[in-house]
């Protein structure tokens, strides 16, 4: 322990999100990112489900009507996706839009984040979702797909599996996803720091940075 290092701030972040949404896996790669360069800040990650698509129905919809009913058509969709893969390389994604072929109603992935919090392991959780989605072609609506994620990540597979069967959770989702729109948020990512200052999008760490140093101000303020 070093007892001439200045005390570490600890920062609350909530991170509204959806783990069917590829701006959210960038933007909080680039959080994290940020965050990694910021040994003055210990910061804790608060998982806060937005559902981007809640009238989608339960067992997911193919990925070809998904794009034309989102964008029109697979054109549109294929710029965008693009503009993100590149985006994404900076931050060590590799989305492989290429090898979805249904999107998930996400209810369920966000289930297991919950149910993995309770053993402390939400963060790991989030990121091998999404990198089992948008890199590997998972589809994350599957509860055995979900329960091997957890598995992966040294939790018990068969407990995940047990707990996706039944319906614990699914109104604190829906609750989390009602308080977000209550709240004006309305896009995903959005990082609430300190329960005060929120930004929206898949921010630049020069951005993320800034707001850290509103919170920590307010935070001494305060104090």
């Amino acid at each position: 322990m070093n007892l001439l290092a200045p005390p570490r701030a600890r920062l609350p972040i909530e991170v509204v999100f959806d783990l069917v949404c590829p701006w959210c896996f960038l933007g909080i790669r680039r959080l994290r990112r940020t965050l990694r360069g910021r040994p003055d800040i210990t910061a804790e990650l608060i998982w806060r489900p937005f559902l981007l698509n809640p009238d989608l129905a339960p067992q997911g919809v193919p990925r070809q009507e998904y794009l034309v009913r989102k964008f029109g058509g697979e054109e549109r969709a294929r710029r965008l996706h693009g503009t993100i893969t590149e985006l994404g390389r900076a931050e060590g994604v590799e989305f492989r839009f290429d090898r979805i072929r249904r999107v998930p109603h996400s209810l369920d992935a966000h289930r297991l984040v919950r149910w993995a919090g309770r053993f402390g392991a939400a963060d790991q959780i989030v990121e091998a979702i999404f990198d089992a989605y948008f890199m590997q072609g998972a589809d994350i609506g599957e509860a055995s797909v979900l329960a091997a994620i957890a598995g992966r990540q040294g939790l018990d597979s068969q407990a995940a599996r047990r707990f996706l069967a039944t319906v614990a959770e699914v109104e604190a989702v829906h609750a989390d996803n009602l308080r977000a729109h209550r709240l004006g948020i309305n896009g995903v990512p959005c990082f609430v720091v300190a329960g005060r200052n929120a930004i929206a999008g898949a921010q630049e760490p020069e951005v993320l940075e800034r707001l850290l140093d509103v919170a920590l101000v307010e935070g001494l303020a305060a104090g």
